[in-house]
């Protein structure tokens, strides 16, 4: 993937955490602070305590993005495989993208709850009631492998990326640019809860997630149509990556 698309991807994460991820993960980060947070805790004291936790949902987002760049990668056989796999998941982001901006329930549909799983939640009981600060680590890494509409998207660009390497990348991407945003969210709450910004970040990140989509349908059609164009494009990329490290 080219340094554009990680911009692209970083932008897009950004706003999507200032527009979704408040409403999806803003009432949960204020109740383990509530719960967890000894306010006796110096400032420092309380900021290591997020900061793990922001990490702990950063390592569950890379570890998926492992799962998903290894799924694309298992379709990349050819450049008509490779195509037809960008023309899917294209049209996946559009709808997508539609849908995180209120127009479909594609993403409602489509999200399954393993908060219910039994495990799954004896081990949150034990975490959230916790105050070490290991257990704000473990929370983090528990609440990042629970299905969003932003962790669906952000899977889908990792299946396209075709390797496990680059979908951890875009993962890994995606958690750090969500980070700033819920890490302060709990100094700055009533701020951005009535931010008129919030919404408007969201429809601009709906917006990059389908024009994104659309210039997947656009390259994996190129790929089936003039698979001989795109083969040389490849190859003159490698060899300019190669006489870089010359």
């Amino acid at each position: 993937m080219e340094t554009l698309d990680f911009a692209t991807l970083f932008i897009t994460a950004f706003l999507g955490s200032v527009g979704h991820c408040i409403g999806m993960c803003g009432g949960f980060i204020l109740a383990y602070s509530s719960a967890k947070i000894d306010q006796n805790w110096s400032k420092t004291h309380q900021s290591v305590a997020h900061f793990l936790y922001s990490i702990g949902r950063v390592t569950s987002y890379v570890f998926l993005g492992a799962i998903f760049g290894l799924l694309g990668s298992a379709f990349i056989v050819s450049l008509n495989a490779w195509g037809v796999l960008l023309i899917f998941v294209g049209i996946l982001m559009v709808l997508m993208g539609l849908s995180l901006m209120g127009k479909l329930k594609f993403l409602t549909k489509i999200e399954v709850n393993i908060a219910q799983n039994k495990l799954y939640k004896l081990l949150f009981q034990k975490l959230f009631h916790s105050k070490t600060l290991p257990s704000f680590y473990g929370l983090g890494i528990l609440n990042g492998l629970i299905p969003c509409g932003l962790v669906y998207i952000f899977g889908t660009f990792a299946l396209a990326s075709g390797s496990m390497l680059s979908g951890m990348l875009v993962m890994g991407i995606f958690g750090i640019a969500t980070v700033p945003t819920l890490f302060s969210f709990g100094f700055i709450a009533s701020i951005i809860q009535k931010s008129s910004f919030r919404k408007k970040a969201l429809v601009f990140a709906s917006i990059l997630v389908i024009g994104y989509g659309l210039f997947s349908v656009l390259k994996g059609t190129m790929m089936l149509v003039n698979p001989d164009m795109i083969e040389s494009k490849i190859q003159t990329m490698k060899e300019h990556q190669l006489e870089s490290l010359k």
